[in-house]
């Protein structure tokens, strides 16, 4: 069967696309809420849509993406991620450089804003649907931030995701201790952490 010239533009759209890139494939406001309306596509947050029948994907993660690039998972989401913590938090950890505001979005998300300077320390990228991606703290530095933070998120945190970090294979304390160094809120307690544990 034919594509119609409603549909036409909407396969040539990501599986999440954003009004602008709705109306510059050609797709009117009006007909934009008929498919909504109908079904073939879904609002997961305000002006951000997606195409019925697209893998599943976490939406609340791909709507804090896209409205905050910056956004970092961190803390117990990103232990998680890398398989040192078993805890599965009700809304992940996401950081933000200080000074920059939460997005208005429905998603539900634990906020905390880190250090301009240090922001970019030990992130990566995680992809979650198409191009979009959101940032992720690799294990070290989720462990830094973990002992860092041990005042509001506890003592246990970082010391279990310690734990299970070094039994990992390739695990090297000593640049642990060299990246902690730029945080000193943690450097001290990490060192009597690794003392005990090693």
């Amino acid at each position: 069967m034919p594509k119609t010239a409603s549909t036409q533009p909407l396969s040539a759209l990501p599986a999440t696309f954003t009004y602008a890139q709705a109306r510059h494939a050609g797709l009117s406001k009006h007909t934009l809420y008929r498919l909504r309306e109908g079904g073939r596509v879904a609002a997961i947050s305000r002006g951000l849509y997606r195409q019925a029948g697209a893998e599943p994907a976490d939406t609340d993660l791909i709507a804090i993406a896209v409205k905050a690039p910056r956004a970092t998972l961190c803390l117990e989401t990103a232990l998680a991620r890398h398989g040192l913590s078993d805890a599965i938090p009700v809304a992940p950890d996401v950081a933000l450089p200080r000074g920059t505001r939460i997005p208005a979005t429905d998603a539900l998300a634990r906020w905390h804003h880190f250090a301009p300077a240090t922001f970019d320390i030990g992130r990566e990228q995680l992809a979650l649907d198409g191009a979009i991606s959101i940032g992720l703290y690799d294990a070290p530095r989720s462990i830094i931030d973990a002992f860092r933070m041990r005042a509001t998120e506890g003592h246990e945190l970082g010391y279990e995701a310690l734990r299970r970090w070094l039994r990992a294979s390739g695990s090297q304390p000593g640049q642990l201790i060299r990246l902690a160094g730029q945080f000193p809120k943690a450097e001290t307690p990490l060192r009597m952490a690794l003392a005990a544990l090693l």
